[in-house]
């Protein structure tokens, strides 16, 4: 899969757009440890959908449902903490040259076992209040935003080294503030 074929969201409920995502990341995870695949065109798509979908997320999602008061500032701080996680992994991940290593297998393993803990927390702490929490049109009108930047990122190839680079120094230049 290539980062042209990542399907772009236009609009929705945000739950489910997030949702689909985490499919998605889950999908690619897997066609990852097969080795019959492209492996460099999936980890570059995985990249950018992993990276589009946090910065949308940290743009939009998350602020509004601190407002909502669907979710409070610990579980945005604490999702936010986790996609710098991801970030790290993802970058190590792409600084495997050898698709077929061990050195390689190793860092598509810290990566799952990060995204699966994370896409878990969300789902759970974040998301389902949501569901209930938050009105249909704040959803949809979410979901657009959402939808919009997301894309808006995959069109920057958000996944992209100096890009990770980036959105890592920035948050721990956050954090330590």
């Amino acid at each position: 899969m290539t980062t042209n074929e990542i399907p772009r969201l236009t609009e929705g409920d945000v739950v489910d757009l997030i949702l689909a995502d985490h499919r998605l990341f889950e999908d690619l995870l897997h066609q990852l440890r097969d080795v019959t695949q492209d492996r460099v065109e999936v980890r570059r798509a995985l990249a950018d959908v992993v990276a589009a979908h946090a910065e949308a997320e940290e743009a939009y999602v998350y602020p509004a449902l601190v407002r909502k008061r669907a979710v409070d500032e610990d579980d945005v701080e604490h999702g936010t903490h986790e996609h710098l996680e991801g970030n790290e992994k993802l970058l190590a991940l792409l600084e495997v040259e050898d698709v077929t290593s061990e050195d390689f297998d190793e860092a598509v393993e810290e990566l799952t076992k990060a995204l699966a803990h994370h896409l878990d927390e969300e789902e759970r702490e974040i998301l389902n209040p949501a569901r209930t929490e938050v009105e249909d049109s704040v959803k949809q009108d979410l979901g657009r935003k959402f939808a919009e930047e997301r894309n808006r990122q995959l069109d920057l190839h958000a996944g992209e080294p100096e890009n990770l680079r980036t959105l890592i120094e920035k948050e721990r230049a956050r954090i330590s503030a």
